[in-house]
């Protein structure tokens, strides 16, 4: 494909996500009203509570979104590698969300399995229904683009997990209507916390390590080592240091003894085009002698 076919489907792409996130904004919103309205109507504490759980999931989109629309923003002299930072502290923040509504449907969980709480079953039902299909339609539109975006990823779950959340409510409202077990209500909750913990685990470790330059699971470092070394007319390299710069994008420093100097500009090329195989964008490569090389030669060393 060409670079102008490239382009073309990026800009596609962005387009799907940016429209992927105003939908599911809208539609979680509306949908949020509904909850409080007809959570006030029949005092469930149940449609209460999940509205303030959305809400938080309104918050998780909106923060991605910012960080989807400054990571397309250019670099300039204060902010040399643009915004692409904020989607690594987007996702983190997401996962934290999670975290803390996990922790509140475990909270009320518990609270209701020790003092059952009589509810409408067929209001819970039909208003969980509704949350179904609005919860499902947005993570649809997440999943036909979430690639390898864990920023994407993080707004998909948050999606996912609500309609896990919702075909829990439907059931559990079918089976108070038929037995007025109330105590159901609350197991379910528990254990879609539980599923929706599991889940979260990866994102949350993943988040955490980008977020402190820890080099991404997706990069071999001891096979780029290997690439790099390979290269014709590389004797060493050291001081090789690859971190996140947002997402979707990593960062390399390396320095490099050269043994032919006369082909440096070549050499250089072909490590930036190793680096590339190896999920590594933007290269940075110091050329050295063999007669003047750095003091410190070891790939793990302190600058």
């Amino acid at each position: 494909m060409t670079s102008n076919g490239h382009t073309h489907q990026e800009t596609h792409d962005a387009k799907a996500l940016n429209i992927a996130f105003i939908a599911g904004i809208a539609l979680n919103t509306a949908y949020v009203v509904i909850e409080a309205v007809f959570g006030l109507i029949y005092h469930s504490m149940g449609l209460l509570s999940d509205a303030g759980h959305n809400l938080s999931d309104i918050a998780a989109l909106i923060i991605s979104l910012v960080a989807f629309r400054l990571m397309s923003h250019k670099p300039d002299e204060r902010h040399t590698y643009g915004y692409k930072k904020f989607t690594i502290q987007a996702s983190f923040i997401n996962a934290l969300l999670l975290c803390i509504a996990v922790g509140a449907i475990i909270m009320e969980s518990i609270q209701k399995l020790i003092h059952p709480v009589a509810v409408d079953g067929d209001a819970i039902a039909w208003v969980a229904a509704a949350g179904v299909i609005v919860n499902g339609v947005t993570t649809w539109l997440f999943m036909r683009n979430k690639g390898h975006d864990i920023n994407i990823k993080s707004a998909t779950l948050h999606m996912a997990a609500d309609t896990m959340v919702s075909i829990g409510v439907v059931a559990g409202g079918i089976i108070i209507h038929f037995t007025d077990w109330y105590i159901i209500d609350p197991i379910i909750g528990f254990v879609i916390a539980l599923i929706i913990a599991w889940s979260m685990r990866k994102l949350l470790i993943e988040s955490i390590r980008m977020s402190i330059d820890i080099v991404p699971d997706t990069v071999d470092m001891p096979g780029l080592e290997k690439a790099l070394v390979n290269v014709d007319g590389v004797e060493s390299i050291h001081h090789l240091h690859v971190w996140p710069l947002s997402t979707v994008e990593n960062a390399m420093t390396v320095h490099a003894v050269i043994n032919d100097t006369s082909r440096l500009d070549q050499i250089i090329t072909q490590i930036k085009q190793e680096a590339k195989k190896f999920g590594v964008s933007h290269s940075t490569v110091e050329a050295e002698t063999i007669a003047s090389p750095c003091r410190v030669s070891s790939m793990f060393d302190n600058d």
